[in-house]
């Protein structure tokens, strides 16, 4: 296998803060008299070496928060409202279109949901790639082909060189996905954008190019990736934090093992619940009720109480902020308020619920005496070392995700999981 020559990149270290921050980002789109509020108010953050996965049903919000970043809404009908997206001390948002278009692709750069798409029919692979390096860095053409053809080496292309002469629809669809990580990374970035990058692959081809993503970024010192998904399971193996969104809005942020040992929001255990696994046999899978609101008629509250089956009256009228449970465990949901209160005042030592949100909590105007007891009954033992089975999370033959072995416990004992 050919190795690449590697530009000179900035080694970033994890106690220099942040590599990127996002700040209360608003995305909006003008859709003839109406403002469709596609991304409202998003804040996050990347550090170095970090792979963080956001995840969320179609329609939340995921890919606008990305081309955000990267200032690709088209505008009109798009329009960035508001936020801060910080990049190295440097607010992308402020910088003007040829300042950004050095750093989209040497510094930042995205491998986008569909290749066939983002690759242009009408040339060649070998010319898009040279034309990537050509746009970032002062090389010869024959310099830009010798680094092209050892990058499609690297993502595991064989006979480069020929290669270089084909078009797109030449290649299988994992080839063509391989193609857009060479050309992602043929710059060095320091963060890179991967927006479903194996939507529409098989399970073994996902394995494939989610490895290669990897392995490129341990060569990388500093280096991190935004990875957008639907797969679960892949988030599951490959990330340190997620962030899950619905509704242009983050319901809720943790630590991979957090989120899948204790997931707090309703949405989130509701995504948890509806995934196949072999052991659960005939059973039904879980689904929450519903379709997921258009972004033109979403609810002035809380986005998700349309689907919840924990909704209260105050769900309706007051969106709830996002709750610190601790440990960099965010939740968007009222039925937190009082965990989050309670550990700011350092009054509860109790930690986190493990299991699903707690049952009794009506339509009524706020939550039953029982919901808010469950909210502050402490895990038992049994539930903390079920909890540590994230771990074992494994992709099942169908593409699931083997659920936390609470779920299967709670079934032999005649329990609602």
């Amino acid at each position: 296998m050919a190795t690449v020559e590697k530009q000179p990149a900035a080694v970033i270290s994890p106690s220099a803060g942040p590599l990127l921050s996002v700040r209360d980002l608003k995305t909006y789109f003008r859709i003839e008299k109406a403002l469709a509020k596609a991304v409202d108010g998003v804040s996050f953050d990347v550090m170095p070496d970090e792979v963080l996965g956001i995840v969320g049903e179609s329609g939340s919000g995921k890919s606008v928060t990305s081309l955000s970043i990267m200032r690709l809404i088209p505008e009109p009908p798009g329009l960035i409202a508001g936020g801060q997206v910080l990049y190295q001390g440097r607010d992308l948002l402020k910088l003007s279109y040829p300042q950004m278009r050095k750093i989209r692709g040497a510094e930042i750069a995205m491998i986008f949901q569909e290749p066939m798409s983002a690759l242009n029919p009408v040339f060649t692979v070998g010319f898009q790639l040279i034309e990537t390096v050509r746009a970032h860095e002062k090389v010869s053409k024959q310099q830009a082909f010798d680094r092209a053809v050892a990058m499609l080496a690297q993502v595991g292309i064989s006979d480069g060189a020929k290669r270089m002469r084909d078009y797109p629809h030449q290649f299988s669809g994992g080839m063509r996905q391989r193609v857009m990580i060479a050309m992602a990374l043929c710059c060095n970035p320091n963060l890179l954008i991967a927006d479903e990058p194996t939507t529409a692959l098989d399970v073994t081809t996902q394995a494939q190019i989610l490895e290669l993503m990897l392995a490129l970024k341990a060569q990388r010192p500093g280096a991190a990736i935004i990875l957008i998904t639907h797969d679960l399971a892949v988030v599951a193996e490959t990330c340190q934090r997620v962030i899950v969104m619905y509704g242009g809005r983050v319901q809720e942020m943790a630590t991979v093992k957090d989120l899948f040992a204790a997931p707090r929001h309703p949405y989130t255990q509701g995504l948890l619940r509806s995934l196949p696994a072999a052991q659960i046999g005939h059973e039904r899978l879980h689904a929450i009720p519903g379709n997921v609101p258009s972004i033109m008629d979403l609810p002035p509250a809380c986005k998700f109480c349309t689907r919840c089956e924990f909704v209260f009256d105050r769900c309706r009228v007051e969106e709830p902020p996002l709750h610190d449970l601790g440990g960099g465990h965010l939740v968007r949901c009222h039925l937190l308020e009082d965990e989050a209160k309670a550990r700011v005042a350092g009054a509860s030592e109790a930690p986190p619920q493990s299991g699903l949100a707690p049952p009794g909590v009506s339509s009524g105007s706020k939550p039953t005496g029982s919901s808010q007891a469950a909210l502050a009954k402490p895990a038992s033992h049994g539930e903390e070392a079920q909890g540590k089975a994230l771990g074992g999370a494994a992709r099942q033959d169908n593409g699931g995700l083997t659920p936390p072995a609470r779920h299967e416990a709670a079934r032999q004992k005649g329990e609602q999981p």
